[in-house]
């Protein structure tokens, strides 16, 4: 997403339009569209002021409620794929994409990454024969 236009112009986008000046005409007096003018007008109305809105989507989405059962389900089994997780899920009634499934490991601070079979068991063995 863009960045917000500047506190500065909002303040002079509204101190013109309350001079009397049209929306439109305040669009093009300052280089902004009239959709930014009236939406800026509509938000002073409702807030009071003048701060940009959040941006983005509020709320966490909808495996958030879920969060908790999957750290359940790796703590039984961490050597779960977020395919596998996908699948799991779906059998509960969520179908999301795998990488939704790797959004949501790294906001619980949990790894989806796994070791090849190889590495896992020369590694403790270099250790023992060292």
């Amino acid at each position: 997403m863009g960045k917000s236009h500047p506190i500065a112009l909002r303040s002079r986008v509204i101190a013109f339009v309350e001079e009397g000046h049209g929306h439109r005409e305040a669009a093009r007096h300052f280089r902004v569209s009239p959709r930014f003018v009236n939406n800026l007008v509509i938000l002073k109305r409702e807030t009071g002021s003048l701060a940009p809105r959040r941006q983005g989507h509020v709320g966490g989405g909808k495996l958030n409620a879920h969060g908790d059962w999957v750290r359940a389900r790796l703590a039984e089994n961490g050597e779960l794929t977020l395919d596998e997780l996908c699948v799991e899920l779906a059998g509960r009634g969520v179908i999301v994409h795998r990488s939704n499934v790797g959004r949501l490991l790294h906001r619980l601070g949990l790894s989806h990454k796994k070791k090849p079979a190889g590495k896992r068991t020369s590694a403790s063995a270099d250790r023992a024969s060292a």
